[in-house]
């Protein structure tokens, strides 16, 4: 009887996790203590990520390999006690360099609080007022939540029909370099996007390019740390019913 009725509760529940709070037994509630996270809330759906089928990792199609000259990273490395001046010597240079009107200059930051990812952009253009963005998830690690506001962020610069070099500055620049990884990897989906709107940016004018420049947090660089202050300055609650917004 015990074997049929593990049966009928397994098929009738087809969806369930296993890890699931209903697949627990009241003596195994009983033991937990605090607060935790149901593998079947909705906040918590497992979305399947790849991709490796899209066109966009087509070893004729790939922008890797089509447009390697257009894009470029640019990491930080420490090698003496005054890396971080020097780097931030760059940066402010960087920034005088961008203000032409055909470049964009996107600045971004994520923190993690109660559960809840928090990042904000700043997309600086020449004779426009700064554009702030701010995107929050629940229940994501870091490298999602900084990979989804990679892909709106980019999104949004190559839509400018006037731009022709948008720069990145981020202190997650591991996260950018996914971007072109041809590898096959739980973020495929929203590579893919990106990828497309790079391939549009890059056959709309063969000069246009895009740069990843990376900013560590320890920097105290100012345009990074007005970022930093603003995803610090939001408290949210979630309590949204869509993993992303």
């Amino acid at each position: 009887m015990d074997n049929v009725s593990k049966i009928s509760n397994s098929t009738s529940h087809p969806h369930l996790h296993s890890s699931s709070l209903n697949s627990l037994t009241k003596q195994q509630r009983g033991l937990i203590k605090g607060s935790i996270v149901d593998m079947d809330n909705r906040f918590n759906e497992v979305f399947h990520s790849f991709d490796s089928l899209n066109s966009e990792f087509h070893l004729s199609n790939r922008v890797i390999d089509n447009f390697s000259d257009h894009f470029s990273f640019h990491l930080f490395v420490k090698s003496k006690d005054c890396s971080f001046k020097l780097c931030i010597q760059q940066l402010d240079a960087l920034t005088i360099d961008s203000s032409s009107v055909t470049n964009a200059l996107i600045i971004m930051d994520t923190s993690i609080r109660n559960n809840v990812a928090l990042s904000i952009t700043h997309i600086h253009v020449h004779d426009k007022p700064v554009v702030k963005t701010l995107h929050h998830a629940v229940n994501v690690i870091s490298t999602e939540i900084e990979f989804f506001v990679l892909c709106c962020s980019i999104n949004q610069a190559t839509q400018s029909h006037d731009i022709f070099r948008i720069i990145v500055i981020t202190d997650s620049i591991h996260a950018a370099k996914k971007i072109f990884d041809p590898l096959s990897h739980s973020l495929q989906k929203q590579s893919a996007s990106i990828l497309r709107d790079l391939r549009l940016f890059f056959m709309c004018c063969p000069k246009n390019t895009i740069e990843f420049w990376e900013c560590p947090s320890k920097s105290n660089w100012c345009l990074h740390k007005a970022v930093n202050s603003d995803t610090k300055s939001f408290y949210l609650i979630p309590l949204l019913l869509n993993r992303y917004s």
